[in-house]
């Protein structure tokens, strides 16, 4: 495979970053800000207190996320921190002098799309190696200091109590549905993030291990073979071995996969769970004909 330029992943990054800022203020001005929706995160906190406080939008958005990047910076790095600076600066800028048409009126309308807009903004940036919201810096931070919460329930704890904010300073409708922009902003996230193709880890326990090991081999997908033992209940470990295997595959893929399985072992045990990335090994069957 031909190698890729030294400039091609800084200038893929940059136009990543830049379509981000783009989408995600066409978000806001498009669509959120003159219904007084707000999203979730640092962002929507922004949004808050520009209502409330009468005051610009483009200078509280680099103000309150100021202290994440700082924190970013020293917990994650300075590229990414540098980026991210840049990235929600021009965010800033973009709010303040793009000229964004108000798409429509209509609310439900204007809750789903401009969550939709919002969270392709933050999956580019992500995408090009920063962010537009310091949320997700907070919330690995926060769990990093406790044993009890991860990363999805801080945010989680966050945003009740942002959208709480808003249905007491705002209106409930408002909160409403500002939460149908936050969970339309934070779907888009993930499909770009993870993708269609989200990766799903597969241990199989079978005696028939032999004759799936060759099936998921003559597929094309990567197979590894984990030595171990039989033992279940009261009877404890066996003696005799029992090889498991472990692959990865796309969740588009389960449905195939699992038809081999119960073809050759309808008995077999099977554990799958969802994984965030992958890197290097083979996780691609062969396209069927």
């Amino acid at each position: 495979m031909k190698k890729r330029p030294a400039w091609f992943a800084p200038v893929k990054n940059f136009i990543l970053i830049v379509a981000g800022i783009l989408s995600a203020g066409m978000g806001l001005k498009g669509f959120l800000l003159s219904s007084r929706f707000i999203d979730g995160g640092v962002t929507g906190v922004s949004m808050l207190l520009a209502d409330i406080l009468s005051l610009p939008l483009a200078v509280l958005i680099p103000a309150i996320n100021l202290p994440f990047i700082v924190l970013g910076y020293r917990q994650i790095g300075g590229p990414f921190a540098i980026k991210s600076a840049v990235a929600i600066a021009g965010l800033a800028v973009c709010v303040a002098v793009v000229p964004y048409p108000d798409v429509t009126p209509d609310l439900l309308l204007t809750s789903v799309f401009g969550g939709f807009f919002i969270g392709l903004g933050i999956g580019l940036a992500m995408r090009g190696g920063a962010v537009l919201d310091g949320t997700e810096i907070a919330a690995l931070l926060i769990s990093r200091t406790s044993n009890l919460l991860k990363i999805s329930d801080v945010i989680l704890l966050m945003n009740v109590v942002i959208f709480g904010l808003a249905a007491f300073f705002l209106t409930i409708e408002q909160a409403l549905y500002s939460i149908i922009t936050y969970f339309a902003a934070s779907k888009m996230i993930d499909f770009l993030v993870h993708g269609l193709e989200e990766y799903t880890a597969v241990m199989i326990v079978s005696p028939q291990h032999l004759l799936i090991h060759d099936q998921l081999a003559e597929m094309g997908w990567g197979v590894t073979v984990l030595a171990g033992h039989q033992g279940y209940g009261k009877h404890g470990v066996r003696e005799q071995a029992q090889d498991v295997l472990y692959t990865v595959i796309t969740r588009l893929e389960i449905g195939r996969l699992k038809a081999i399985i119960n073809e050759l072992d309808p008995n077999a045990f099977v554990i799958q769970y969802g994984i965030n990335d992958v890197s290097n090994g083979k996780v691609k069957s062969m396209p069927l004909h």
